[in-house]
């Protein structure tokens, strides 16, 4: 279903390279190696059992909660549609 000079399957392409660039960024920010015994944003202690489940852990659960309140969204426009471009 693409449309104007764009070959039959573009759009899946699209939203394929769309999800492995989401894939790879996620893998790229989980935390390895040994985590810390307090956070480093608030300095409280970690809790030994978040420690072992999580490896690498570096914030504390209220910590945690905040930065993921601010995660910044990939703003790469991959349509070139007008319509995609004026929202």
């Amino acid at each position: 279903m693409a449309g104007g000079w764009s070959r039959d399957g573009a759009v899946q392409d699209q939203i394929d390279d769309t999800v492995t660039d989401a894939v790879r960024g996620a893998r790229a920010r989980i935390p390895v190696g040994k985590g810390l015994e307090c956070c480093e944003d608030c300095g409280e202690t970690i809790p030994a059992r978040r420690r072992e489940v999580l490896a690498g852990v570096r914030t504390c659960v209220a910590c945690q909660a905040q930065r993921d309140k601010t995660v910044v969204h990939s703003q790469i426009n991959r349509r070139g549609s007008k319509d995609s471009q004026l929202r």
